[in-house]
């Protein structure tokens, strides 16, 4: 199937956007473009809507993400439990039900002797719900007797919305198994999606006080609504970063400590965190300012998350996943499929994940990650919390091929999950700076960071400096706000700036645009991975930067002597231009082409630009042999 084909496709009725695609000045881009004017910028009332219908849209995916995901554990247990006895039905229901507990309820049915096991965590239903669920289960049993599957609309009881579904058995006709299934996840999706697309104010004050100032002045300001995000930038009222000209000894620490009456100091890199609850940010400022003649001093800033079919038989390299062929436009669409002929990935290149954790369990990304690090609490695992580093681990590695879920770009590229963002969704200049600077000394090769700032933090930069001078390939998310206002660390030179598009290959209404946006790539109702063993579908420029991640690992295993900056010169070049020819603010040099990508990479002699460092490369290899 043809990347034009599959651009008619979405995921149900797809939000009002923009899109915009640009290309570099050497692209050798064959693709026939489409003539495009500038996108006219929504007005904040536009953004607002546009934003609700988005979120709408993710919801209503996931729910039937969530139904076609439960059809397919149902239709796998009557297959698994043909002909077990009542101890191993028993015994699976139990394990089951504890690895996903949003099957509240299940029932193993024989019509034919009238006999149903039930499982339930839940006993304690009014009266009232009780009739509601007894009718619709009478439903179920009806349609197993039938020998057809039946799903409920979705219903309440006890205020949380459930659905009812049921599979007949292909082998013992009127033998089936019921399933009342919790859907939560829709209400996590809309509460993450809320401060995801910045559609209410966020974040709200945590473990210290937090404080918003305008990105330019650092003067304060006011966040109302989520469309003040775009001017604001968030710190610890309390807090300070400083880098001394030259590090302080003990005796210097002694004073600063005793000076501020600081409740705590921590060092990174070059740079010094300091807390003191008796003091403002300014207070702290004037302080080392008058006293210690620092090379810098900024706020202590809160980065936070940027989220936001038909027939395929002539398509190559089609993934038996259940969820690939309904909902995974966002691979075709870039030519992935056809990428995996050239790589499929190498267990030697790491993709380092900054964010909020992931499910370590998900049976999804079993044996993809790695033992990662928690910033926020160095003595417990990176688990997810929020569900948005979960989100983007599947889009980058899902396992591909497993009959369940969802399939990830890579194949084999292990993936390193780094906790810097706390249960809010959002995290520390100290905390993302952390993650960058440990996954780059841990190995890894590229480094994801969906989450954004629009402080210019010489802090992070001085860790995003570290990784890229380790020839790490860093990408970032370009945020959610539909301005043109830079954000950090994605407008930092030595990052790839990553804006969304949606299955029509048009510019995402909420995408972050600019000057400094490299290239665009799927972000609009993204099925990945969900903490609880589940599968969502999200929107943001947070599901658009880990396409440009995987594909950057899957460049670095096709081609393991190219450094960073070829990496990212290769990606840059190698794009679809979808908006007014050459680069644009809104796309960058273009949307990502895996296939294209792979092939410059590929090349057995490197490409004209690269030829320089490809003969220094070679002439310090055959050195080193010869050492």
């Amino acid at each position: 199937m043809s990347r034009r084909t599959w651009t008619g496709i979405g995921i149900a009725a797809a939000a009002a956007a923009l899109i915009i695609i640009m290309q570099v000045p050497y692209s050798t881009n064959t693709h026939p473009r489409k003539q495009a004017s500038e996108p006219v910028v929504p007005t904040p009332k536009q953004e607002h809507i546009s934003k609700q219908s988005m979120m709408a849209q993710d919801i209503a995916s996931t729910d039937r993400l969530t139904r076609l995901d439960a059809k397919q554990h149902l239709t796998s247990m009557l297959q698994k439990l043909n002909d077990a006895g009542p101890a191993q039905i028993s015994d699976y229901m139990r394990k089951l039900q504890k690895s996903h507990d949003h099957f509240t309820m299940i029932v193993w049915q024989d019509a034919k002797s009238g006999k149903k096991r039930i499982f339930t965590a839940k006993k304690d239903w009014s009266a009232e719900d009780q009739a509601v669920l007894k009718g619709y289960m009478g439903k179920a049993e009806q349609s197993i007797r039938q020998q057809h599957s039946y799903e409920s609309p979705s219903f309440k009881l006890d205020g949380k919305q459930y659905f009812v579904i049921a599979e007949p058995s292909s082998k013992k006709p009127k033998q089936g198994v019921i399933a009342l299934m919790n859907q939560k996840i829709l209400t996590e999706v809309a509460n993450h999606q809320k401060k995801n697309l910045r559609l209410i104010p966020y974040p709200k004050e945590g473990k210290y006080k937090v404080e918003s100032v305008h990105a330019d002045t650092l003067r304060d300001i006011t966040v109302r609504t989520g469309h003040d995000n775009e001017k604001a930038s968030h710190f610890y009222e309390n807090e300070i970063v400083v880098r001394f000209r030259h590090d302080p000894s003990r005796e210097d620490m002694n004073r600063i400590m005793h000076e501020l009456r600081a409740q705590s100091s921590r060092k990174l890199g070059y740079a010094f965190v300091f807390h003191a609850n008796g003091m403002d940010y300014s207070q702290l400022k004037s302080y080392f300012l008058k006293n210690w003649n620092p090379l810098y001093v900024e706020p202590h800033y809160l980065y936070m998350t940027n989220d936001k079919i038909k027939d395929n038989s002539s398509l190559p390299n089609v993934p038996n996943d259940l969820l690939f062929s309904k909902y995974q436009w966002n691979l075709p669409i870039i030519e992935t499929n056809q990428g995996w002929d050239l790589s499929r990935g190498s267990n030697d290149v790491i993709v380092g994940i900054v964010d909020t954790g992931a499910d370590l369990n998900h049976p999804d990304l079993q044996g993809r990650l790695l033992n990662g690090y928690n910033v926020i609490n160095p003595d417990s695992d990176p688990d997810d919390d929020v569900g948005h580093g979960t989100h983007v681990s599947g889009i980058i590695g899902a396992i591909v091929n497993n009959n369940e879920g969802v399939a990830g770009i890579s194949w084999y590229n292990k993936m390193l999950p780094v906790k810097a963002l706390d249960k809010s969704g959002s995290g520390t200049t100290y905390a993302v700076a952390e993650g960058i600077i440990w996954a780059a000394d841990n190995g890894a090769k590229v480094i994801n960071m969906s989450l954004g700032n629009y402080a210019d933090s010489q802090f992070l930069h001085d860790a995003v400096k570290y990784a890229y001078d380790k020839d790490v390939v860093l990408v970032a998310a370009s945020g959610n706000d539909n301005t043109e206002r830079p954000g950090y660390p994605a407008a930092y030179p030595e990052v790839l700036a990553v804006a969304a598009t949606d299955s029509n290959m048009k510019r995402a209404s909420y995408s972050n645009y600019g000057d400094y946006i490299d290239v665009a790539a799927p972000g609009t109702s993204i099925a990945s991975t969900y903490p609880g063993n589940q599968y969502a579908a999200l929107s943001g420029t947070s599901m658009a930067s880990p396409h440009v991640a995987a594909m950057a690992a899957l460049i670095r295993s096709q081609n393991p002597d190219l450094t960073n900056k070829q990496v990212m010169d290769i990606m840059r070049s190698s794009t679809i231009d979808l908006g007014p020819k050459g680069r644009d603010k809104y796309y960058g040099y273009g949307q990502i082409d895996i296939f294209k990508a792979l092939q410059a990479a590929g090349k057995s002699e490197a490409p004209l630009q690269f030829w320089p460092q490809h003969v220094r490369k070679k002439i310090e290899s055959i050195l080193l042999r010869r050492k």
